[in-house]
């Protein structure tokens, strides 16, 4: 098959501790597959543990595009995530493999998979402003301020989504009218549009059991060395709790904890309970892709053989 508009790219998404590394993994070392991460953390490099990266070894057998592409102390936006992802789908394709997307950073997906409307360029005055009001008042005023001027768009982000409020601010305060009209009037389009995308996700069936899992996978982290890693990142000098990278959820509790603020087993708890909050966003986001085929993440198997099934049909058709 040589049209590009039908060669397959397959996307595999979920909430954090989910299996979705692992099913990917399992999917490169029988498939011609070319993994490519959708995650906001993996970007950063020297944030490995908490960010639950691959170890090294496995990153050499299968490769994951970007990761390691950003410095911690970098800005990194979804535009460049999209160009960086068609850069790499493009690269994949070229060896004659078959892209598969995989991760939990649902607004990656959103812009690459959908789209996001065209919105105007951020001033930097705008965003420093609202990042001291935010520094001085607290997010959540600013989230209540946001749902005065932008009640749709207040709807949908959470009151501690630092990211979300102050870009939503900056548009209202930069142009006078609130995002959710610039998103109706400028629809949203897609940089993969025309191309086949089919997409899978996990869905944890048991609330009891995911969150006896991500319990699980934050004490792995900290007894593989996670209080070191942030330890580190602090001794760099150049970086702060409110930059993006540090605010990734177990970083930020951990950080908190080594500069006095609270203790390891407050912290240890805090960042369970900011896992779990964040799994339930992305399941949130989730429950409105129809496009989606969903499978339970305790029977992974499923997904497994329904993706095999895809890869199998582009392999006998010369993809």
């Amino acid at each position: 098959m040589t049209d590009a508009a039908n060669r397959p790219i397959l996307a595999l998404l979920g909430p954090t501790a989910s299996g979705k590394t692992a099913l990917a993994l399992e999917l490169a070392a029988r498939y011609p597959v070319g993994l490519i991460s959708v995650d906001s953390v993996m970007i950063y490099r020297e944030m490995d543990i908490g960010a639950a990266k691959p170890a090294p070894a496995v990153l050499a057998e299968f490769p994951h595009a970007l990761v390691d592409v950003c410095d911690p102390a970098e800005s990194y936006s979804v535009q460049r995530f999209c160009r960086e992802a068609m850069a790499a789908i493009q690269a994949i394709e070229a060896q004659g493999r078959i892209p598969l997307l995989v991760g939990g950073t649902m607004m990656y997906f959103q812009a690459l998979l959908d789209g996001l409307s065209e919105l105007p360029m951020s001033r930097a005055a705008t965003r420093a402003a609202v990042q001291a009001e935010a520094k001085a008042r607290g997010w959540p005023a600013l989230h209540a301020q946001l749902a005065e001027v932008d009640p749709v768009t207040a709807a949908r982000i959470h009151p501690t989504d630092p990211q979300r409020i102050s870009r939503a601010l900056e548009v209202f305060r930069d142009t006078g009218r609130s995002l959710s009209d610039w998103q109706k009037h400028h629809p949203p389009v897609s940089p993969l549009m025309g191309r086949v995308v089919h997409r899978w996700g996990l869905w944890p069936s048991s609330r009891a059991h995911a969150r006896a899992t991500m319990a699980m996978r934050f004490d792995e982290m900290l007894a593989d060395g996670l209080v070191d890693e942030v330890a580190r990142l602090r001794a760099r000098g150049d970086l702060s709790p409110a930059m993006p990278s540090l605010r990734a959820v177990g970083y930020r509790q951990i950080w908190s904890y080594l500069a006095g603020e609270t203790d390891l087993p407050v912290a240890r708890e805090l960042a369970i309970t900011a896992t779990r909050q964040l799994a339930k966003r992305q399941i949130t986001w989730m429950r409105g892709q129809t496009q989606t085929q969903f499978f339970e993440a305790e029977r992974r198997e499923r997904a497994f053989a329904a993706m095999a099934s895809v890869l199998d049909r582009a392999m006998d058709q010369g993809t």
